[in-house]
């Protein structure tokens, strides 16, 4: 449920009913106990509007509440705040709600759009390398949570598959003679060999040109051996989206080649609206306020990225219909994006009511602040560090003679890809961020695998309960009331994350969360004897909601569960 926006319908209607006729801010989580659960600090904005005291607008406020429903308490505070406290009667009865319900009680948009999210975006001349992390994980957290908030979400892999490059490579291909199984295991070794080849065979590099003119001009054997590297270069991407466990198909694959028929026609509408003007031989647009041109078409005749681009946002805004477009790279981009984004908009490709957005993210560094290579100075390959994170996740697993080796290994495997992904979502994702294993494999802190323990232990109670869950949720005390609320938070936090593409709101929700349970566990015994019928169930019910909110926001995260740790 929305917690915050209910709470708000209740201060709407006091200023209805106190016949105050504006709309008020909304209220805020209050930041400490004696606070109350939220405030309201509207009747000071309001004070001059209205030529009152903001306390004499409180109190006005306050004696208009009403206190039989979702509010128990109001009290004026400071110079006009109103602390609210919520009622714990209606508190549990929504908890009781949520934890039968398979979306705990999570509602689905109102109004849901269609959302493209481009995301991943690696390139068919190179083995994906962690500079594709990001994007990636980023990405798929984001599509992930859009869907399970009810928007229709078209995930899109803008993949480079087109370009002078790959003329030498398919020729290489070809020499080779190979069905190309063996030798594009390692691509980067692939594009070295071809280069080299390239730079010592001047008939070689010849021929290279010529396929290059050939696969633009729809040569048949030439697109036959270009389709052939593309496929195997695209399944080295599935093996690690498989590692990964997103959800990036072939079938959300639009690469640079698919919007290649439409770039002349991006040349011939942005010259029909009068924004183009020639600039050293290229075509160009100048913005107001940029110094540096968008160049759409170089002198020569060739195209750049950004009419790429450009044909890519009218085809997803005009075709697919979106009304939200996300481009999840890296931060280094933002200038070129904010000037697609307005070429865009000022051609009309896009229609203004569409929402372009850059979600831009930082870069990966190693302990020494400088970006992850490998001991050679070298790119690390995506799929090597996957497979080094579920070898160090057997090194953390505790009491391993409680497994068999194949629980361990699926263990690890849940455990390592986890901790990859936390690690990265848990940031700010437009800081950069220092890659650390023992950090992210550490039992304490907020990590992936705090949280899968904190899961777990809620498993291991109900291992331990004989019985049928039944009876009401009560809220005792301080800490349950706590507890309760932040479990119903968890919609706002959704709707928040999803607005500001932000996934770090969600993990630091679930770590919050996760501490507090466990202040509850040790402070508000379940199982223990002495314990009365009605708090046991009352703190199983509890127990279960707060394991069910984890496992619903690492699912959005991309990350499993384990039920024994």
């Amino acid at each position: 449920m929305k917690l915050k926006q209910t709470i708000n319908q209740s201060i709407q209607a006091a200023f209805d009913k106190a016949n105050i006729d504006e709309t008020p801010m909304s209220v805020s989580e209050a930041t400490k106990p004696e606070f109350g659960d939220y405030q309201f600090n509207g009747a000071m904005a309001l004070s001059k509007k209205l030529e009152k005291n903001p306390r004499e607008i409180a109190a006005q406020l306050i004696e208009n509440i009403d206190l039989s429903g979702i509010i128990s308490k109001a009290e004026i505070a400071g110079p006009g705040f109103i602390n609210l406290w919520l009622n714990p009667l209606w508190i549990a009865s929504q908890c009781e709600t949520a934890v039968v319900d398979t979306r705990l009680n999570i509602g689905t948009r109102e109004k849901p759009v269609k959302v493209v999210v481009d995301y991943s975006g690696p390139n068919m001349a190179k083995q994906m390398h962690v500079g594709h992390l990001r994007s990636t994980i980023i990405g798929d957290t984001l599509a992930n949570l859009l869907e399970f908030l009810g928007d229709e979400v078209i995930r899109q892999n803008h993949i480079g598959d087109w370009g002078t490059q790959f003329g030498m490579l398919i020729a290489y291909l070809e020499e080779i003679g190979e069905d190309g199984s063996g030798s594009l295991k390692d691509l980067e070794q692939f594009y070295k060999d071809a280069k080299g080849h390239f730079d010592a065979d001047a008939s070689f590099a010849d021929k290279a040109r010529e396929y290059v003119v050939k696969i633009q001009s729809g040569d048949t054997h030439c697109l036959q051996l270009w389709q052939k590297f593309i496929d195997i270069s695209l399944g080295h991407c599935e093996e690690v989206y498989d590692k990964l466990g997103v959800k990036l198909t072939r079938e959300d694959v639009r690469a640079e080649s698919f919007y290649n028929d439409e770039l002349e026609n991006v040349i011939k509408d942005l010259d029909k609206t009068g924004v183009l003007q020639e600039s050293d031989g290229a075509q160009c647009v100048f913005l107001e306020g940029d110094e540096v041109p968008v160049i759409v078409q170089k002198g020569d005749g060739g195209y750049l990225y950004a009419t790429t681009d450009l044909a890519a946002l009218r085809y997803r805004a005009q075709v697919l219909g979106a009304k939200r477009i996300s481009y999840v790279v890296d931060a280094r981009q933002g200038g070129h994006f904010k000037q697609v984004f307005k070429v865009a908009k000022e051609a009309g490709f896009v229609p203004e009511d569409v929402k372009l957005e850059h979600i831009a993210f930082g870069t990966m560094m190693d302990k020494s602040g400088k970006p992850f290579k490998t001991r050679d100075g070298g790119t690390v390959k995506l799929i090597d560090l996957l497979d080094e994170a579920v070898l160090k996740a057997k090194d953390a697993i505790k009491d391993k003679e409680d497994y068999t080796e194949a629980e361990i290994h699926d263990l690890a495997k849940v455990i390592g890809i986890g901790a990859v992904k936390y690690a990265d979502l848990a940031i700010n994702r437009e800081s950069n961020y220092i890659f650390n294993w023992d950090k992210m494999l550490s039992f304490d802190g907020n990590t992936s695998l705090y949280m899968q323990y904190a899961y777990a232990r809620i498993q291991s109670i109900f291992r331990r309960f004989d019985g049928e869950l039944k009876g009401n949720i009560i809220i005792g005390d301080a800490l349950e009331h706590r507890l309760a609320i932040m479990l119903l938070r968890f919609e706002d936090i959704l709707d928040r994350a999803a607005t500001d593409a932000s996934p770090n709101q969600i993990t630091s929700y679930l770590y919050d969360l996760a501490t507090l349970f466990m202040r509850f566990y040790e402070q508000n015994p379940i199982l223990k004897e002495g314990v009365d019928e009605a708090s046991k169930m009352s703190r199983l019910q509890l127990a279960d909601l707060t394991a069910k909110t984890i496992k619903q926001g690492l699912a959005i995260l991309g990350i499993q569960v384990v039920n024994k740790l």
